[in-house]
């Protein structure tokens, strides 16, 4: 996609229009007088909270909301014999007190 250029005052009366360009992966060049100063970019994906890359897959359609109340009850790890795993047993313990 083409970097788009625009000036600090065109960027400012326009900015939700430009924010909408670069959520949809859009690069905004802004200038001052012909100048770059600044870059709007896209977030990248691994710079986003678990919580906002879910709500961006519920926002494409690919992860449906759970309907309302609907806390399904997880398995407990599978327990593989001979191996330690820590994260398993801080899992595990967690899991009694909450």
């Amino acid at each position: 996609m083409p970097v788009t250029s625009v000036g600090i005052r065109e960027a400012k009366a326009n900015l939700s229009k430009y924010l909408k360009m670069v959520h949809g992966g859009a690069e905004i060049l802004i200038t001052d007088r012909g100048r770059p100063v600044g870059r709007l970019v896209p977030v990248k994906e691994k710079e986003l909270s678990l919580t906002d890359r879910i709500k961006r897959l519920e926002d494409q359609g690919l992860l449906s909301k759970p309907p309302a109340g609907s806390r399904k009850k997880r398995p407990s790890p599978i327990a593989i014999p001979g191996v330690v795993d820590i994260a398993q047993k801080y899992l595990q313990e967690d899991r009694n007190h909450g």
